[in-house]
């Protein structure tokens, strides 16, 4: 065993820590230009120490890019994919009920008809606010 695969497997193991707070950060928004890199970089690491027969620093590295693939579903400022409904770690509670909306296919956007209330002239405003001409 070589003390070299311990102090890469430390290092890789500090990163995940590092990471871990943006992972948790709902507000946190980390380009894909940062994470895809970074978890490609991990992946890679991964396999080369693991082809050296570094086993702990592969599963550091392998680690840290799954690390960074985590943030890249979760964190990055593409907005609400699918991938970033389901996988939003800022609730359990929101993440059930996300799943549920996205596994009966319902969706969360508001008609407007609903605000319309029934007569001739709510009917009028209602043509008039979409075409949008003036009375």
């Amino acid at each position: 065993m070589m003390w070299q695969d311990f102090i890469f497997m430390i290092g890789s193991s500090l990163s995940i820590v590092f990471l871990a707070p943006t992972l948790r950060d709902a507000s946190a928004r980390v380009p894909l230009g940062t994470s895809l890199p970074s978890m490609v970089i991990g992946v890679v690491y991964g396999m080369t120490f693991l082809s050296l027969g570094m086993g702990f620093s592969a599963i550091g590295s392998l680690a840290a890019g799954t690390m960074w693939a985590l943030i890249a579903m979760v964190r990055s400022p593409i907005g609400m994919s699918i991938t970033g409904r389901l996988f939003r770690l800022e609730s359990p509670v929101l993440f059930a009920s996300d799943l549920r909306r996205w596994l009966t296919g319902s969706s969360s956007s508001i008609d407007a008809d609903q605000f319309v209330s029934s007569g001739a002239d709510a009917d009028h405003q209602y043509r008039s606010a979409a075409d949008g001409s003036a009375d």
